[in-house]
């Protein structure tokens, strides 16, 4: 019922930029979802790097705040995260993730969500 479409990933140098998209597909308005956004490096757990949720609020990981910033735009239904001054332990598979309305659980909480995208590759060369 709800379909994530990650876009956006690539090969940059340290220090460098990427923005990723999430497209969203369902018969709800996104406006309706809470968003985020989640990384795992080869070798390692996932976790959460940033989100939205259904009110605005954006939650963000100690490691990339100042660098990362999460946006939604409910209108084109899409999920973005501009990733700036990257660097290589940003490395990882990117998934954007959803779940309906509101939750107690953090953003950054991947109980939270119960759909996902099938990732996009960030790779951070130094």
């Amino acid at each position: 019922q709800v379909q994530l479409v990650e876009s956006g990933g690539g090969s940059v140098q340290s220090g460098g930029s990427l923005r990723l998209s999430c497209t969203v597909s369902s018969r709800y308005a996104t406006s309706l979802y809470s968003m985020g956004w989640f990384r795992q490096a080869q070798g390692k757990e996932r976790e959460g790097v940033a989100a939205v949720d259904s009110s605005g609020t954006t939650t963000y990981a100690d490691s990339v705040k100042g660098r990362f910033t999460v946006s939604k735009d409910n209108a084109k239904n899409t999920l973005s995260l501009q990733m700036n001054s990257l660097k290589p332990e940003d490395t990882a598979m990117y998934y954007c993730a959803a779940a309906w309305g509101s939750s107690p659980l953090s953003g950054t909480e991947q109980r939270r969500y119960n759909h996902w995208g099938q990732g996009t590759q960030v790779t951070v060369s130094s």
